[in-house]
């Protein structure tokens, strides 16, 4: 879900990129997170608490909290609130605290 149109704010849409998602084909706009444009697609779990496998989902929107830590392009950790999406970005769901590589 996007805003497409507010009393005050302006919104111009980049170009559409394609990315995908544990496999699945979707696509984002130039200059959204990747974590805005996941959401955008009602996906609204972005991972699990390491210990307790809680779902975790958008919060801080800054890059504080870490709940929204991926895979992307095979690297883990990666806070996706903060990481503009590419085209052809491979995003995976991160299990537990990430693998250093």
């Amino acid at each position: 879900m996007r805003i497409e149109k507010h009393p005050v704010l302006e919104f111009s849409r980049g170009k559409t990129l394609n990315f995908t998602f544990n496999g699945i084909e979707m696509t984002g706009y130039e200059g959204e997170t990747i974590a805005a444009a996941l959401h955008a697609a009602s996906v609204k779990v972005l991972g699990y608490s390491p210990y307790l496998h809680r779902p975790r989902g958008f919060y801080c929107a800054i890059g504080n909290c870490a709940q929204c830590n991926m895979v992307v392009n095979g690297e883990a950790n990666v806070r996706t609130c903060v990481t503009l999406l590419k085209e052809g970005d491979i995003v995976e769901t991160q299990k537990g605290m990430g693998e250093i590589i």
